[in-house]
Parts: structure tokens; C-alpha cells; sequence
């Protein structure tokens, strides 16, 4: 009998985004080789992808519920293997006694990477009575889509080029790494006559295979260089007039504000030379139309990040380009499943989180943020614990090593009255200060959420059966809360049934989804694909001409963030602790720190313990320049010591020509050189971000002088 067979699915190596897409080939119930699938909108497989086997198949992976037998934080947790039933009988009987003691806004719920599992964990919050629900998302893309929220009134990171764009503007995103799969796409573009502007401080593989002009800016100046790109528009004239007269709110205040950004004063400021910078503007200005390409966090990643990323947006605004052909498009008919697979009914944003709202722990200290998100800003989690507004927490892929001064959050999970975790490894950074940890399926065992791209909808149906007794994470939420006494709205753990309460509002069921096939199934639209869509009232619910904004144009100055006491204008600030805020610390230590930079071959914490992906990078290393290794003795692959006025990692040194001198890179996520651990808690007063892409740090040979 013939046991070898074909499936398709889609990977989750990266995170929810792209679903890039496997061809799988099957051996009885083992996968036994993976390849690009045809046909399908998101692809090549990058090397975390073609690695997913390794994944897979760990040794090491997480099969069994396990309950803990030592202290919390205690080297040794003691995990020993425990039933499904008592798990869930053990979480509903801790959930429903802090319930009834405290309140259920004291449950937290988390959701970190994957993040496919969003829609059903908020809506087990939400029907057990808690708003606190929170993502990794506090510290992800949150503050770019707040800071496009107010100045737009809409979300959006940016758009690709298509044939009728001029120049195409990425600012510190390096697809090279983060979206491979579109490195292609881009190089085409490239070669049919689009122009690239690349701001980042590092030369990256985006830099080399794209760029015709990159400015190397000093990180977290971003704002300051894109007020003096401002600046420059206005001198010049070089800005769409007729667009920001008619279109946006603020004009005279901002370009009041830009004057202060002279070519001078954004090179002291920047570092970019001024010559670069009026370069940078007239091209843009030379070939229009202008789309955008950014980072989903790291414009964001400062002391003032959102206000820095406004400053962006407004530069946007002013080429006039905005929802033009070939500019920066927004979709005219949008289909009502968001890319998390979901919609607001679901989730039950729609119905209960209003009646929840004033309960919700970060509403006082980041009122912006609990206005513009249902999800809770998690970032001060230490303060939360401390003052006893979350007494226990269910985490599905939580990582305890994302936030800034990693320690203070496994302290405070672990003085949690109790908390459980799901996951794929027994992860002991998080882990070890948790009660339960529960075994999830993966990627090719699990079905939900479907992937979507533009109008098109695909299923992924489960490859193989889940390893051990591994489930899909939609189902361990909806037993979880079946348990808890909602078996109906959790339809009594059958997720086809949930799937389906989905994909209703686009009149489809999941068995139309499976009769789709590999090819999936398109949805068609209501009508053609419209531009300028400002101009019909196609962006307003009321349907007048104009902006989702207070003022119904692009705010330059936002109505919103003067509402709240803040500066409506996108004013920029230095860093906390930098060479020009802090010029004594700065003697002390005299390098500027960039942390959190993407891998090709890792996920934040992610698949370091794949073997193929492990030995392209098998230890943490800090990228620093010759110049600055050479003031220390350091030579290739030393071991240096990296402090901060905040803490002191060790890892390796990578000399490199690709930083800036005066400025090191360090990736995150190594739990033996957690870089966070020397980053401080210094917090965007607006989006509650941290300061990961400023401050100030020194390299000196491992065991040298202090």
C-alpha cells in the first residue's frame, strides 16, 4: 500500500506574518520533506522555513502537560507529567478562585509568539470578564499603527511599489531578513526604473541589493531626520502644495516647527550629512509618485518613538501621494477578517470589552494607547503584580526575555498567585516562573487561523496529528473555557464550529474552504479598486469627504494628543541618555546601543535550538566597527563584556563595517547574553514603549578594566 502522499499548509517560523507557503511530502503520518508551494501568494521558504522538520521533530519538544514540584525560579522546576483533565481542572479552579476573591479583571491573559492564537485567547478573557488582555504587540507594531492612527485616522505600515511608483522609501526595515520573500519583488521594481531611499543606520542586505541613496543615521534621531527632510520640502517647495492646503491640519505650525531642523542641525543631530539629506528630498520630489516601506517597531523603539514616527507619516503626507496610484494605497474594499483570521465580533470587542473598559489596569497611565487599543499595554507588568492589579495569568508563547530588565517581569510572574503557560519547549526563562506549562500543537498540526491575502482566503487543514498529547492552541482556549463553565460560547472545543462563526461574514464556511482546495478561494469585491479615496468619503464613516480625524484632514498636529496634554505636533526629543542629552554619561560610556536587530535565521528567542539555523549564528555576538575595536585591543571573536549604566552582558565580537562607529548592533532573544537585561525601563510616555534603539553602552575586552 502506498502510505506517501502531498499537503499544503503554512509556516509560522517568523510569526503570524507571512504564512509563506509549504508543500509538504508525507511518509504515513510523518512529514518527511518540505518545499515552496506552488501557486501561492507568499514565498520562497526562507531557512527558518526549510527548517521546520528540525522544529517539528525535536527531541527536546514540549508532548505532555506539566506541573511543577519546586519553588518558583528554582533552577530545577521539578516538571512532572500530569493529565489533561487535571490541568484544566487545576486552571479553572485557580481562575474562578481569584475570580471570586479579587475580581476576574485580576486574570491577565497573554498571548506572545505565535501569535495565531490572538482571537481565541481575547475572547476567553473577555467572556470570563477580564479586559486585560494583552500581546507582544506592546512592544511590536502597536505604536507605528497608533502613531498612523492619529495622523491618517486609518492604519497603515507603508505599501509596495507598483509600476506606476517613482520612489519607494524604506525606513529602517530590513526586508532582507524580515520578508525575504519579498527581496525579489523589490529587486524587479528596482529594475523597472523605481528609486530607493534606505534609512537605517547599518548596511544591510536591503542596503546592498536596493538602495540608491541610504542615509546612516544615529538610532533614535528618526524624527529629527525626518523634520529636517520637512524642512528642506518647504524651503524648496518641494512638497504638494495643493494636497497639504487642502488636506491636512497643522501645515503652518509644522513647517513653523521644521525651521529649528537646519541642514547643520539635523547633521549634529543625525549624523547623515547635510548633502545626503537634500539629496534624499529631491529624489523623492524628482520621481513621485512615493510609497513607503517601514519598520513595524523599530522607528518606535525610543523614548520618543511615536512622536517620531509621526514626524515620518507627516513627511509622507506632504509628498501628496497619499491613496494616489503607485503612492501609498489604502485597499478600497477590505474584507472583514483581519490578518489575525478574526473579526471584532468574534473576539467579542464588539459586544462585551465596552462594558469591560473601565476596568482595565493601563487606562490612567497610557490613556492614548487604552483609546486606540483593546489590547492592555503589558510593558509595566512588574507595576501591575506589585500593586495587585493581576493576581494570575494564562500565556500562550509568552517570553519573559522581551521586556527591558528581563528579571523584574520572572519576578513578577512568579509572584503571581498563579499562572500557566502554553508553548512548544519548556522555555526556562518564562517557564520557571510559571505553575503549569501545556503542550501546543504545531504549525502543520493545527488548522486555525486561516491566511488571507488581499480578497483571497486559504484553509489550513492539520498535516499529521499532533505529537504526544500536543493540542492547537485554539482548542486548549476554547477547553479552557468550556471548562470555566462557557462551553456554548466556546462550542464546546470544536474549533470548525468557531472557524465558521468567522467566515460567515464573508459568506463562506470552512467546507467551502476545503472544496477551494491548495488554490483557496477569492471572495469578490463589491466593486473596482478606487484611489484618492479621501476625496468620495470612502475613508470616513460618515461618508463626507476627508479623514477619519477630528478634523477630518491628515493631522500634522493631532487634535488627539493635545486632548490627552501632549504636543500635537510631532516634536522631537532626544534621547534619555545619549551623546548629546547626556554628555558625562556618554565619556563613560561612549557608544550608542541598537538592540533588537532581526536574524535571518531566528525569531526573537525562537529556533536557536534547531541544529541548521544554530550553527549559522551558534553564539551572541555584538556588532561593533573596527574603529571602536580597535580603541579596546578587541579582535575578531573575543570575548567583551557590553555594559550599559544599567547592566553588563558577555558575548562575542563581530567586526564589522556594517555599524556605524560609535554605534554597536546586538540581536535579542540569547538567554545567555539577554541584551534587555542592559537596556533600562525608560518608557514613550504616549505608547508605553522601551528605549531599545538609543541608549548608551561601552565594549571592552571580556575581564578588562572597569
Amino acid at each position: 500500500m502506498d502510505t506517501q502522499r502531498v499537503a499544503y499548509g503554512y509556516c509560522d517560523m517568523c510569526n503570524q506574518v507571512p504564512k509563506c507557503g509549504m508543500k509538504l511530502h508525507l511518509d504515513g503520518d510523518r512529514i518527511v520533506r518540505v518545499e515552496d508551494r506552488e501557486n501561492y501568494p507568499a514565498g520562497p521558504l526562507c531557512v527558518k522555513g526549510l527548517a521546520i522538520l528540525e522544529e517539528q521533530y525535536h527531541t527536546d519538544r514540549l508532548l505532555y502537560p506539566l506541573k511543577r514540584t519546586s519553588p518558583k525560579g528554582s533552577p530545577d522546576a521539578g516538571w512532572t507529567r500530569i493529565s489533561w483533565d487535571e490541568a484544566y481542572a487545576t486552571i479553572a479552579a485557580k481562575l474562578n478562585e481569584v475570580k471570586a476573591k479579587y475580581g476576574p479583571e485580576k486574570v491577565g491573559f497573554f498571548v506572545g509568539d505565535p501569535k495565531e492564537p490572538r482571537p481565541a485567547v481575547q475572547r476567553l478573557a473577555y467572556t470570563f470578564g477580564s479586559p486585560n488582555y494583552g500581546t507582544e504587540s506592546s512592544l511590536c507594531s502597536r505604536a507605528t499603527v497608533m502613531a498612523s492612527q492619529l495622523t491618517f485616522g486609518l492604519v497603515t505600515g507603508g505599501g509596495r511599489p507598483t509600476k506606476e511608483t517613482g520612489t519607494c522609501l524604506i525606513w529602517t526595515r530590513n526586508l532582507a531578513h524580515t520578508g525575504p520573500f519579498e527581496m525579489a519583488r523589490l529587486e524587479r521594481a528596482r529594475k523597472q526604473g523605481v528609486k530607493f531611499v534606505v534609512i537605517d543606520p547599518r548596511i544591510t542586505g536591503t542596503v546592498q541589493q536596493l538602495a540608491d541613496l541610504h542615509l546612516r543615521l544615529r538610532p533614535g534621531t528618526d524624527g529629527a531626520l525626518a523634520m529636517g527632510m520637512i524642512h528642506l520640502m518647504v524651503k524648496e517647495g518641494l512638497f504638494d502644495h495643493d494636497f497639504a492646503s487642502r488636506w491636512t491640519s497643522g501645515l503652518p505650525e509644522l513647517t513653523k516647527y521644521a525651521e529649528e531642523f537646519s541642514p547643520e542641525e539635523v547633521e549634529r543631530i543625525t549624523g547623515v550629512p547635510r548633502e545626503q539629506v537634500a539629496e534624499a528630498v529631491r529624489l523623492l520630489a524628482a520621481h513621485r509618485p512615493v510609497t513607503w516601506i517601514g519598520s513595524p517597531s523599530a522607528t518606535v523603539h525610543s523614548s520618543n518613538g511615536l512622536q517620531n514616527h509621526r514626524a515620518i507619516l507627516c513627511l509622507l503626507a506632504l509628498t501628496g501621494d497619499f491613496d494616489a496610484p503607485g503612492g501609498l494605497t489604502i485597499p478600497t474594499h477590505p474584507l472583514p477578517v483581519n490578518m489575525f483570521g478574526s473579526n471584532t465580533e468574534f473576539t467579542r470587542e464588539r459586544d462585551l470589552f465596552p462594558k469591560l473598559r473601565e476596568k482595565r489596569i493601563d487606562k490612567n497611565r497610557f490613556p492614548v494607547w487604552a483609546r486606540f487599543n483593546s489590547e492592555i499595554q503589558m510593558n509595566l507588568l512588574p507595576e501591575y503584580v506589585q500593586e495587585g492589579q493581576i493576581k494570575a495569568m494564562v500565556m500562550f508563547g509568552a517570553n519573559a526575555m522581551m521586556w527591558p530588565q528581563s528579571r523584574l517581569y520572572q519576578e513578577a510572574i512568579g509572584k503571581l498567585e498563579f499562572s500557566v503557560a502554553a508553548d512548544y519547549f519548556l522555555r526556562p526563562w518564562t517557564h520557571n516562573f510559571v505553575d503549569l506549562v501545556l503542550p501546543a500543537a504545531m504549525a502543520l498540526e493545527r488548522m486555525n487561523p486561516v491566511a488571507i491575502f488581499g480578497r483571497k482566503i486559504y484553509l489550513r487543514e492539520p498535516a499529521v496529528p499532533p505529537l504526544g498529547e500536543a493540542k492547537p492552541d485554539w482548542v486548549i482556549a476554547f477547553e479552557i473555557g468550556s471548562r470555566l463553565g462557557y462551553g456554548k460560547e466556546f462550542w464546546n472545543g470544536d474549533e470548525t464550529q468557531a472557524l465558521n462563526s468567522i467566515l460567515g461574514s464573508v459568506g463562506l464556511t470552512v467546507d467551502d474552504l476545503r472544496k477551494g482546495g491548495a488554490e483557496g478561494v477569492t471572495v469578490p469585491a463589491s466593486g473596482p479598486e478606487q484611489f484618492r479615496k479621501y476625496e468620495s468619503g470612502l475613508l470616513r464613516a460618515d461618508g463626507k469627504p476627508g479623514f477619519e480625524t477630528p478634523s477630518g484632514k491628515v493631522e500634522l498636529m493631532s487634535q488627539i494628543l493635545e486632548e490627552y496634554g501632549f504636543d500635537g505636533l510631532p516634536r522631537y526629543k532626544e534621547p534619555v541618555e545619549s551623546p548629546l542629552s547626556t554628555p558625562e554619561l556618554a565619556r563613560e560610556f561612549p557608544l550608542v546601543l541598537n538592540s533588537g536587530s532581526r536574524l535571518l535565521m531566528f525569531t526573537h528567542s525562537k529556533l536557536r535550538e534547531l541544529p541548521s539555523l544554530h550553527k549559522l549564528m551558534p553564539f551572541a555576538v555584538v556588532n561593533i566597527h573596527p574603529k571602536d575595536a580597535g580603541a579596546q585591543g578587541i579582535s575578531q571573536h573575543d570575548d567583551v563584556d557590553l555594559e550599559s549604566p544599567h547592566g553588563c552582558i558577555r558575548l562575542k565580537a563581530n567586526i564589522t563595517e556594517q555599524v556605524l562607529p560609535g554605534v554597536i548592533d546586538v540581536s535579542h532573544g540569547w538567554p545567555d547574553a539577554n541584551v534587555n537585561e542592559i537596556v533600562p525601563r525608560y518608557f514613550d510616555p504616549i505608547s508605553g514603549f522601551p528605549a531599545f534603539k538609543e541608549g548608551l553602552c561601552r565594549v571592552r575586552k571580556a575581564g578588562g578594566a572597569s
